[in-house]
């Protein structure tokens, strides 16, 4: 996918931040301004709740989960009973906790 951003002369020191944190991080622009809007849309999120966001799960299946969870008395992480239940898979999972992680990370 292409996206085009178009920006004035009052937007030049955030591009500006981004080549420079783009450099930080050996990054493209892209992937940095990627990374800004994932955090931001992300924050605050519970894993589920990215789950259902990268569209790997609907939010119906994330409540019944829950429900399991609950029943069994909250000893098993939730990612664990989606996989079990074929819900999702284990890839899935581990990038919605690296999402998680990172966001957490920086404004935690």
């Amino acid at each position: 996918m292409q996206v085009t951003l178009y920006f004035g002369e009052e937007d030049e020191y955030l591009i500006r931040l981004v080549d420079e944190k783009a450099r930080r991080e050996r990054k493209s622009r892209s992937a940095v301004v990627l990374s800004i809007l994932e955090e931001y849309f992300e924050r605050g999120k519970r894993l589920g709740e990215i789950l259902v966001d990268l569209k790997t799960i609907t939010f119906d299946k994330i409540e019944q989960a829950l429900e399991i969870q609950r029943q069994e008395g909250n000893t098993r992480p939730i990612g664990q009973i989606l996989i079990e239940k074929g819900w999702t898979d284990h890839s899935a999972v581990e990038r919605a906790l690296r999402i998680q992680e990172r966001v957490n990370h920086n404004y935690g």
